[in-house]
C-alpha cells in the first residue's frame, strides 16, 4: 500500500465525517443564530429558549437525515472492505 493510497483513504474518511456532521450541526447553528438575534432584540435572557429549539432541530435532522447518513456510512465501509484485496497486493 502506497502513501498516496493511505492519504486518499483518509481524505475520503475525513470528507465523510465533515459532510455527516455538517448535516446535523448546520441547521442547529442557523436556528441558534436566529434565536440569539431574537433574544438580543427582545432582551430575553432565558437559557432554555436558546437550547430547546437547537435540540429539537438537531433531533429532527437526525430523524430525517439518519437513513441517508447510515446508507452513506455503510457504502463507505463496503467500499473499503471491497478494496482490501487490491490494497494488500
Amino acid at each position: 500500500m502506497t502513501p498516496e493510497t493511505v492519504i486518499d483513504i483518509m481524505r475520503e474518511a475525513l470528507w465523510l465525517i465533515v459532510l455527516l456532521s455538517a448535516i446535523i450541526i448546520g441547521p442547529g447553528l442557523a436556528i441558534g443564530l436566529v434565536v440569539s438575534t431574537f433574544q438580543a432584540a427582545t432582551q430575553i435572557n432565558e437559557q432554555t429558549l436558546s437550547f430547546l429549539p437547537r435540540l429539537i432541530v438537531t433531533l429532527l435532522m437526525i430523524i430525517f437525515a439518519g437513513p441517508w447518513m447510515l446508507t452513506t456510512l455503510i457504502e463507505h465501509a463496503e467500499n473499503l472492505i471491497m478494496r482490501i484485496p487490491y490494497l494488500i497486493g
